[in-house]
C-alpha cells in the first residue's frame, strides 16, 4: 500500500466546478492512495475547477478509513458511503445525482483506467460530442476469460441498440451532464450508458485509452453475469425502439397470434359444419384457442402499457423529445 503525506492541497473554492470526476469503489483500499494521487496531479493540470466524488459501495475493508484521510488531504475530494453493496449502476447514479460539473466523468477506482486520458477525453468532448467513451484497446486482462467474451458482447449490444462502440466495459468515459442528468439507471444497466444515452439524443463517440494490468485485489466480474447483460440488452433494446409506443409492439404480436388462431378456428368450424368432421380430440383445435387467446392479452397488455407510458410523461410534464439547441 502507498505511503500517505500529511500535506494538504486547500485549493478549495466556491465556483461551480466545471468538471465532476465519478469513482466507484468497492474494496479497493490498496488503490486508493496512489489513484487519488494521480486523479489529483492529472486535474490539477487542466486549469480547471473540478471536484472529484468517490462513491463507496459498501466497502467491507480499510477503504472507509482511507477515504476519509484523502478527503481530508484534497478538499475538492469527497466521498459518499452507501449503507450496504447495491451494486456499480447504483454507485454511479449516486455520483450522477451529486455531481455539480458540467462535464461528468466516471473512472474505475482500481488503476486499470489511467486519469492521464481525461485531458484527452474533455478535448473530444470539446469537438462537439456529448458522449465520450474510453476504449481498452490494448486491454491488460485474461484473454479467453474476459476480452473474448467482451468483443463478443460489444458486437452483440452494438448491434442490438444502434449505439456501436467498442467497448461498453470501460468505465472510463466523459459525459455533458446536461445529456446525462435525463439518463436514469436501474438493475445493472450501466455499462448502457451510451445506448441510453443515445436514445436522449446524445451524440457518441468513443477514443482508446489506456489500460492498465491490476496491481491489487481481484476483479469484480466473471462470466456469471453474462445472462445479467442479455436480460438488461433486452430492455434497453426495447426502451430505443418503444419506448414511447409499446402497442407497436405487443400489438403486432397479438394481432398475428389473433390472426392464426382465428383462421385455425374458422377452418376447423368449417369442416365441422359442412363435412361433420370430428375437431374435440384434434390439437388443432387447442392451438387456434390459445393463440386467440395469447393475442387477446397481447393486445390488452400493450393497451395497459400505452397508458402507463402516457402517466409516466404526463406525470412528471416530461416531453418525449430533447431538443439540442435552439438558435435565433
Amino acid at each position: 500500500m502507498a505511503n500517505n503525506s500529511n500535506k494538504t492541497y486547500n485549493n478549495s473554492t466556491d465556483e461551480s466546478p466545471y468538471l465532476s470526476l465519478i469513482i466507484p469503489v468497492f474494496n479497493e483500499e490498496e488503490s486508493l492512495y496512489p489513484l487519488s494521487e494521480k486523479i489529483f496531479s492529472s486535474l490539477q493540470s487542466l486549469k480547471k475547477n473540478y471536484e472529484v466524488i468517490f462513491i463507496d459501495d459498501g466497502s467491507t475493508d480499510g477503504s472507509e478509513g482511507i477515504l476519509k484521510d484523502i478527503c481530508k488531504k484534497y478538499p475538492k475530494f469527497k466521498a459518499i458511503r452507501f449503507r450496504r453493496n447495491f451494486g456499480q449502476t447504483a454507485a454511479i447514479a449516486a455520483g450522477f445525482d451529486h455531481a455539480k460539473g458540467k462535464v461528468i466523468i466516471t473512472i474505475d477506482g482500481d488503476l486499470q483506467n489511467d486519469p492521464e486520458d481525461i485531458p484527452r477525453l474533455l478535448s473530444k468532448l470539446d469537438e462537439g460530442y456529448d458522449v465520450v467513451s474510453g476504449w481498452r484497446k490494448d486491454r491488460k486482462d485474461n484473454s479467453l476469460t474476459r476480452n473474448f467474451p467482451s468483443h463478443i458482447a460489444n458486437w452483440i449490444i452494438g448491434f442490438a441498440t444502434g449505439t456501436k462502440i467498442h467497448d461498453y466495459g470501460c468505465t472510463l468515459k466523459a459525459y455533458k451532464s446536461d445529456i446525462i442528468k435525463d439518463v436514469c439507471l436501474y438493475g445493472e444497466l450501466h455499462r448502457f450508458i451510451p445506448a441510453l444515452a443515445n436514445l436522449e439524443g446524445a451524440m457518441v463517440t468513443e477514443i482508446p485509452v489506456t489500460h492498465h494490468e491490476r496491481k491489487y485485489g481481484k476483479s469484480k466480474y466473471n462470466l456469471s453475469r453474462t445472462w445479467r447483460v442479455i436480460l438488461d440488452l433486452l430492455t434497453v433494446s426495447f426502451l430505443r425502439r418503444y419506448q414511447t409506443r409499446p402497442i407497436q409492439i405487443f400489438g403486432r404480436f397479438g394481432m398475428i397470434a389473433f390472426c392464426l388462431g382465428f383462421i385455425i378456428s374458422f377452418i376447423l368450424s368449417i369442416q365441422k359444419i359442412f363435412f361433420g368432421a370430428s375437431i374435440a380430440n384434434r390439437p388443432l383445435l387447442i392451438l387456434g384457442v390459445l393463440l386467440i387467446l395469447t393475442g387477446i392479452q397481447l393486445l390488452s397488455l400493450g393497451l395497459i402499457a400505452e397508458m402507463q407510458i402516457r402517466t409516466y410523461f404526463e406525470s412528471q410534464k416530461k416531453p418525449i423529445y430533447r431538443i439540442r439547441e435552439i438558435i435565433e
